[in-house]
């Protein structure tokens, strides 16, 4: 049977007089004027990445140095030296103190119950590499002290870096008798605390009786060491960055950062051709330090106590300074009694007094309210509890708030709901989340978002430091 050819799908094919006419067609309109094309307005250029609106929380208020604290002869040493060098005066003013203390030795003291306090301080100077100005500050200081007791500046001052049997060895009893003052000076304080974590446990516990005036013993067997009635003294500086890198929440809560006066400095005024504090102002200085030091030598031992008036002020700002803070804040700021009364005593001594009165307690309370200030700027409202870090940092980062479901997400449910709950209500305490209801089609849902005032949390377990401008 022949097969039906259908030609309904093929393409036409043009003959050759439609071709011919087509070309006609063409060639009178190339002679024809063309309309001028439609000019559109230009859009708009669009960023196919466009930059994220910022989410991090507005910086906390700096902290400011009550006048208070100038007290007395270490506010008049200040007064000198402060137009000549550009480091922040609290840089200034915390050294000078610290030492101060380690200067008159372990015979001027005071006592809580059992308790024995000398005069040595742990200070913290935190600030931007280079740009703060903290080893300037330190110079002067050094400078000063060279007039004052130059064999203690060469012999008790020491830059090595701060081991549990560098530490001990430096002042062991199996030397003959010798002095036990100690100030470390640690311009790289980063290495400190790396050493924190790779001491197998002694440094961080021999600093912490370092602090406390006791004896001090390596738990080496093959070289025991111990060292009775030492003296030592901290002056710390180190860097944002080093900071939240290498202080291990550990360290804050297990009593070493809160043996420390954590200070927030920087560049306070800018002297292109540097300071011109003459020899005979600074000499000045000096026989005033010396006059105080010659005072607390003149005893074996100096028991400080509060007049009247100071014991009042004291009864009046206890509570608030025994008071429990949660998280590495509260951590790091839990000594607070302990350290005002040693600055108490510091400026008392520096008055050849063993009478803590009304003015020397004022200045003390303003250099613990500059140092308690600084602390939410370096340990921001981190916790020290992963989970709870993890979810401030979180909601940080997103300003319309997270849902518990998005919460939640965050562990890819590893993390049991009642945990999560917990790490919520302690975030709540602390002031750094709030809780709004948002109405929906069931039952109202819970969105939490950052605080107003909160400083922002840092990376998880870590805690941060906020540069100053």
């Amino acid at each position: 049977m022949p097969q039906t050819t259908t030609t309904a799908h093929r393409p036409h094919v043009p003959t050759l007089a439609e071709i011919e006419q087509r070309r006609a067609e063409l060639h009178r309109l190339a002679g024809r004027p063309q309309p001028r094309p439609l000019v559109r307005p230009s859009e708009p250029e669009i960023d196919p990445l466009p930059a994220k609106q910022s989410t991090q929380a507005p910086p906390l208020p700096q902290p400011v140095l009550a006048e208070a604290a100038l007290y007395g002869l270490a506010g008049s040493a200040v007064r000198t030296m402060a137009p000549h060098i550009e480091a922040h005066t609290a840089a200034i003013l915390l050294q000078l103190l610290a030492a101060f203390g380690n200067v008159v030795g372990p015979g001027p003291h005071c006592m809580v119950g059992a308790t024995r306090h000398g005069l040595n301080l742990f200070v913290v100077l935190v600030g931007e590499s280079s740009k703060a100005r903290k080893g300037t500050s330190w110079n002067q200081i050094a400078r000063l002290f060279s007039e004052v007791d130059l064999p203690w500046l060469d012999t008790r001052v020491t830059t090595a870096s701060v081991t549990p049997v560098g530490l001990i060895y430096a002042l062991r009893d199996q030397q003959s008798p010798t002095d036990r003052r100690r100030l470390a000076l640690s311009e790289e304080f980063a290495s400190v605390l790396q050493s924190l974590r790779r001491s197998k446990g002694q440094l961080s516990p021999l600093l912490r009786c370092a602090w406390d005036g006791g004896d001090l013993r390596t738990l080496d067997r093959q070289r025991p060491l111990q060292a009775t009635g030492t003296h030592i003294s901290l002056i710390a500086h180190v860097t944002q960055r080093d900071l939240e890198q290498h202080l291990h929440p550990t360290e804050a809560q297990n009593g070493f950062a809160n043996r420390c006066l954590w200070t927030c400095v920087h560049r306070r005024i800018c002297l292109p051709e540097g300071g011109s504090l003459g020899a005979e102002q600074l000499s000045g200085i000096a026989r005033e330090l010396r006059r105080a030091l010659d005072w607390a030598a003149a005893e074996k031992e100096i028991l400080f106590r509060r007049d009247h008036a100071a014991r009042e002020l004291w009864n009046d700002r206890y509570p608030v300074l025994s008071q429990a803070r949660p998280g590495l804040y509260g951590a790091a700021t839990s000594r607070a009694e302990a350290q005002v009364l040693r600055l108490s005593a510091i400026y008392a001594a520096l008055d050849c007094s063993p009478i803590v009165r009304l003015p020397h307690l004022q200045a003390a309370l303003a250099v613990w309210d500059y140092c308690a200030a600084s602390a939410p700027l370096l340990f921001g409202a981190c916790t020290g509890d992963y989970i709870a870090d993890r979810i401030k940092e979180a909601i940080d980062r997103t300003p319309q708030g997270l849902s518990k479901t998005q919460i939640n997400g965050l562990f890819h449910g590893r993390v049991s709901s009642g945990r999560i709950d917990t790490a919520l209500a302690q975030l709540m305490s602390l002031g750094a989340l709030g809780c709004s209801s948002q109405p929906t089609a069931g039952r109202p849902a819970s969105l939490w978002s950052a605080a107003p005032d909160a400083p922002p949390a840092s990376q998880p377990r870590e805690p941060v430091v906020q540069k100053e401008t």
